[in-house]
């Protein structure tokens, strides 16, 4: 929570990649990609929840070694190459509403982009409250 907000850490991942299949699941210094972005999320300062998104049974199960909330598996109309974000995003917030848990804000955070630290994510949080807009942020902290 940042600011009496609850914030959602969401981590899109889908099974069927075409470029490289299996890439969410292989091993990227030691762990598998996801892994890296749901150790990020739950070593934030501010975020609530740390959720993963996803079509594929085996990401799913990685996830949930990992901590992450797993709660379904996404329909086959939200995880092609041509899905909307929006619409998984959409998605998955009705999920939880239905559930009773309600979130102020959404952090996207991909797991094909695993250089970040916590840092990076409670900074652009910080920057998002401070600018009061919408925006996209690449954090590299070196």
């Amino acid at each position: 929570m940042y600011k009496n907000k609850r914030i959602l850490a969401l981590i899109p991942a889908r099974g069927g990649s075409k470029g490289l299949p299996g890439k969410n699941t292989l091993s990227f210094h030691g762990k598998p990609l996801i892994a890296h972005s749901i150790s990020q999320a739950f070593e934030s300062k501010y975020l609530d929840k740390v959720m993963v998104s996803t079509d594929s049974e085996k990401i799913a199960s990685v996830s949930q070694k990992y901590g992450a909330f797993v709660p379904f598996l996404r329909p086959k109309s939200l995880a092609n190459s041509k899905s909307n974000m929006t619409d998984v995003v959409i998605h998955a917030l009705n999920y939880l509403s239905r559930k009773g848990e309600d979130y102020d804000m959404v952090l996207l955070l991909q797991p094909t982009s695993p250089l970040r630290i916590s840092e990076d994510i409670d900074k652009a949080i910080e920057l998002f409250f401070e600018k009061k807009s919408f925006f996209s942020c690449f954090c590299l902290s070196l």
